[in-house]
């Protein structure tokens, strides 16, 4: 019986995060997610919940046919939940697209590494912080498995924040040499933190020098709330 993926939503956006933020991309978001963040803004991508999740069962076939960009972000919920992902993810690098995969860190990673393939699959994980409730969850060899073509996302709501993210930036920075660091990027809780306070924090810690300030487009150009953009 040929594979079917739960997808929630595919649409063309700009990607509002990471290193390819500002440019265009397919999105396909997954049902399911393995941990519940406090402050998480795709609810509605969620299964088990009072509120029901709505998505449509898909073949690869469907899935690729509705890719009409280069660029490619497998989201969700937690895409590497997906049974035979991997399927999906050769089938998209095989077809020339550049895969995106945005994962919660809680889900190992290795499995699904390409070795053969470089930056035409590239991982942004996050490390879930305190305030995100979530984060006994991560999966630490993820941390320890990257390159320096990914990238480490941290969201900031609180002070014991910000003190973790500089914990495991010198961690990350102890860890791999200069050459091989994946990318870190920083950004806010909204109404919890502002990016004022992060650019602040970049200036006075010389570990995060080489960071990248992170503000979700998408909730700049259109309502916060606002889906499938």
């Amino acid at each position: 019986m040929e594979t079917r993926y739960n997808v929630v939503e595919i649409f063309d956006s700009i990607e509002g995060e990471g290193k390819r933020s500002g440019t265009l991309a397919s999105f396909v978001r997954f049902a399911g997610c393995n941990l519940r963040c406090n402050y998480c803004d795709t609810t509605y991508a969620l299964l088990g919940e009072e509120e029901p999740c709505r998505y449509e069962s898909m073949t690869k076939a469907e899935v690729l046919e509705r890719m009409v960009r280069k660029q490619v972000t497998l989201t969700g919920g937690e895409p590497l939940l997906q049974r035979d992902i991997s399927v999906l993810i050769r089938e998209l690098i095989t077809s020339g697209h550049e895969v995106n995969i945005e994962t919660n860190g809680a889900v190992d990673i290795r499995p699904y590494r390409m070795e053969e393939q470089t930056e035409q699959l590239f991982f942004t994980i996050d490390y879930k912080l305190p305030s995100s409730g979530m984060e006994h969850k991560m999966f630490k060899e993820n941390f320890q498995s990257l390159r320096s073509y990914d990238v480490v996302k941290f969201v900031i709501g609180s002070s014991d924040d910000e003190t973790k993210t500089l914990e495991i930036a010198k961690w990350l920075k102890d860890y791999y040499d200069k050459k091989n660091c994946p990318q870190i990027f920083i950004g806010s809780v909204s109404g919890k933190w502002s990016n004022e306070n992060i650019v602040e924090m970049m200036k006075r810690n010389p570990i995060l020098e080489e960071s990248h300030l992170q503000v979700q487009l998408h909730k700049v150009v259109w309502d916060v709330n606002r889906r499938g953009v």
